[in-house]
């Protein structure tokens, strides 16, 4: 193994806290990442990584050494992605959200894969937080606002909302006329980890955004769950309008106060800020972001 390729595993192994997975990352055997390891702590001269049976942790030299190897590293890719012709190569891991990821990403991969032949993708679906680095992800698709905090973020869409509710809740409840007059109706409440609560119905009035809380006898943190019982008739919903329209053509949604929609759901493509944009994750988020403009740009 040449040194910059022991310098990647290195870096990988750090990262993942473990051989094992580095090892699986890069498609190497476990025992070749600890013999790598050891070869190049030998070839320095100090140790590195301290290892337990439960983790695998930098010493102040590994450190050290870590925040070289990544400049190094990145260094090497921009200079090589410079050049004319240069093609990205290699697996990427993507973490999204499944619905996303089943209606806007899956049904155009094959043109993603037809433009870059020498790509890989994983593609994790997930909801909650991630670590990238401890992970080994690449990037995240993540809606809503973000926290602050260390890694960088691009902005790729706007998702447009929608209220609906189904036809047998209508019957009971009524069609609302107004969204400051929803009183006798009830919502189905969604549990964000973000905000640690249920949020709130949204709608925008004249370009302020005004929120409603209803009463609900039903409280769910799954968006599949969500849609579900607001097609039992369980109360009013607000998703994004991508993930209703086959249900509203259907008629087993009705859109509701369409005049004061929720406002629009950012998406977000995170990375960590600690490394330059390698040319796997620049060409996966320019594309996704061209893919998610194009299937979600309003009909003339």
């Amino acid at each position: 193994m040449d040194r910059i390729d022991a310098m990647r595993l290195f870096t990988r192994v750090l990262e993942r806290g473990s051989f094992v997975r580095a090892a699986e990352d890069l498609r190497l055997p476990a025992s070749t990442a600890t013999d790598a390891v050891k070869q190049l702590e030998a070839r320095l001269g100090v140790r590195l990584l301290q290892r337990t049976t439960r983790q695998v942790r930098a010493t102040l030299d590994g450190e050290a050494y870590y925040r070289r190897c990544l400049t190094i590293l990145d260094d090497i890719e921009e200079a090589e992605s410079a050049f004319r012709g240069a093609r990205p190569r290699g697996l990427l891991r993507v973490g999204v959200q499944g619905a996303q990821a089943r209606r806007l990403i899956v049904p155009t991969l094959q043109r993603f894969f037809r433009e870059y032949p020498d790509m890989e993708l994983y593609l994790g679906e997930t909801d909650r937080f991630v670590d990238l680095v401890r992970e080994g992800v690449d990037c995240v698709l993540r809606t809503g606002e973000l926290k602050e905090s260390d890694l960088a973020a691009r902005r790729i869409a706007l998702l447009p909302e929608v209220t609906v509710a189904s036809p047998r809740y209508l019957e009971r409840f009524g069609v609302p006329s107004r969204w400051d007059m929803l009183d006798g109706h009830q919502m189905i409440g969604f549990r964000s980890s973000a905000i640690g609560g249920v949020l709130p119905l949204e709608f925008m009035v004249d370009g302020a955004r005004k929120t409603v809380t209803l009463s609900s006898v039903l409280t769910v943190n799954g968006a599949d769950t969500y849609r579900a019982a607001a097609m039992e008739g369980l109360g009013l919903i607000q998703i994004p309008r991508y993930a209703a329209e086959k249900n509203l053509t259907e008629g087993v949604f009705v859109e509701c106060l369409p005049e004061t929609p929720p406002s629009s759901t950012p998406v977000y493509a995170i990375y960590p800020r600690s490394r330059q944009l390698n040319l796997r994750v620049r060409v996966f988020i320019d594309w996704v972001a061209a893919e998610y403009g194009r299937q979600l740009a309003p009909d003339d």
